[in-house]
């Protein structure tokens, strides 16, 4: 064998040994740069959940509230019927302790007294029934909040005012400038707000058009009183063609500039008016069976 031949023996294992370990190493590589692509999307998935959590950690402080004050109203309305009450016993005990009344005069205090008791059930009932749709409000607002998710309070706003709920959204986000059709970004908002509605088939609800102050100037409408009923019936024909919401529990109405909720003399307030405001319509059939005469 000649130094040629000893060489080449000798320096094969080496060669071999020094593919396998590269091979190792490209598959190691490979592997942790998967590993660290996923432990990115993770950390930004754990983001995500954090910024949810505190957002639903304020929609529930600010529901917490408002069931504080309905219940402290409760409360009030409470005490003074027991008050009442207490001061008609007394009276009825201190004319029962008087010679001098008639027995018709009893019966007639008797009479008053039983209408009290009545009108104090009366009371009872109204109570229940304005807990049983403030609650039902509450529950409304929190599923349209966790449907619609984090969108700019500047652009969609859901309130309730004296038992209704409203949902605000700005024309910026539904409209182009001076126009009733919809963009593709209102689509998937009112598709949102529309799957809520949807599973609420008992109740009724507005949509109202709102414009600024500034005069409409095109061809195909006379002011903003058109303007502000096309955009709310444009609406109200989406929710009712792509979303399947009943037609008979809608209604359209277009205000024009004439409900402001700013100022119309600065740009943010007039951008502050021009907005769709759905009305979720209380259901006051039971209430006025309550007032039908027995």
């Amino acid at each position: 064998m000649n130094i040629r031949q000893l060489v080449l023996v000798t320096s094969a294992p080496l060669l071999l040994f020094s593919c396998v370990s590269s091979k190792k190493f490209k598959t190691a590589k490979a592997d942790y740069e998967k590993l660290e692509a996923k432990y990115t999307i993770a950390e930004s998935d754990l983001a995500e959940c954090a910024t949810e959590k505190a957002t639903l950690a304020r929609q529930k402080e600010t529901l917490e509230r408002e069931l504080a004050l309905l219940n402290s109203k409760v409360t009030d309305l409470n005490g003074q019927v027991d008050y009442l009450k207490s001061n008609n016993n007394q009276a009825l005990k201190q004319l029962e302790s008087l010679s001098v009344i008639s027995s018709q005069q009893a019966e007639s205090i008797k009479k008053s007294m039983d209408n009290i008791g009545a009108k104090d059930a009366y009371i009872q009932t109204l109570q229940q029934q304005m807990a049983k749709k403030d609650s039902l409000n509450m529950t409304l607002v929190m599923n349209l909040k966790g449907a619609i998710g984090n969108l700019d309070d500047e652009d969609v706003n859901i309130k309730v005012d004296k038992g209704v709920v409203y949902i605000d959204i700005s024309d910026k986000l539904l409209f182009k400038s001076g126009s009733y059709e919809v963009t593709d970004k209102a689509k998937s908002v009112l598709g949102k707000v529309a799957q809520v509605l949807k599973n609420q088939p008992d109740m009724e609800f507005m949509v109202e058009g709102h414009t600024d102050n500034v005069p409409y100037k095109g061809a195909a409408l006379l002011d903003n009183w058109d303007l502000s009923v096309k955009r709310a019936t444009t609406i109200v024909r989406l929710l009712q063609k792509e979303y399947g919401l009943e037609p008979a529990k809608m209604a359209a109405a277009g205000r024009a500039e004439y409900k402001p909720v700013a100022d119309n003399s600065t740009k943010e307030g007039r951008a502050a008016n021009r907005r769709t405001r759905i009305v979720i319509l209380p259901e006051l059939d039971q209430f006025f069976k309550l007032l039908e005469p027995k």
